[in-house]
């Protein structure tokens, strides 16, 4: 039983490890002079026009470079991905915890 729990613990340091440098890679890829250089807000930085709907789209219908969703998926894709796979995976270790909790439990 102690071969079978070596491995998922090496299985699970794995994984973890690669997320982790995803997520370093995808911070250390995001150009943060954009937004560190002053401490005032800058014209032209993603909003949403709140006189229009649709004003986060241009005449094409294509999301503005300014919009939020924009800066959002396109500057920071690549860190949500392994944060959303980080989360997913607490989700299931939290099931799967609580699972074996219950089996494990002789208090009845």
């Amino acid at each position: 039983m102690s071969k079978g729990v070596n491995k998922k613990v090496a299985i699970g340091a794995t994984a973890a490890v690669l997320l982790l440098a995803v997520l370093v890679i995808g911070i250390a890829s995001v150009d943060w002079d954009d937004y560190t250089t002053t401490d005032t807000p800058l014209p032209g930085g993603p909003t949403f026009n709140t006189g229009d709907e649709d004003g986060i789209y241009d005449e094409n219908g294509d999301l503005k470079e300014t919009s939020l969703p924009y800066n959002i998926f396109e500057k920071y894709g690549l860190v949500l991905i392994p944060l959303a796979l980080l989360m997913f995976g607490a989700m299931v270790g939290g099931v799967v915890i609580s699972r074996e909790e219950a089996e494990n439990d002789d208090s009845a």
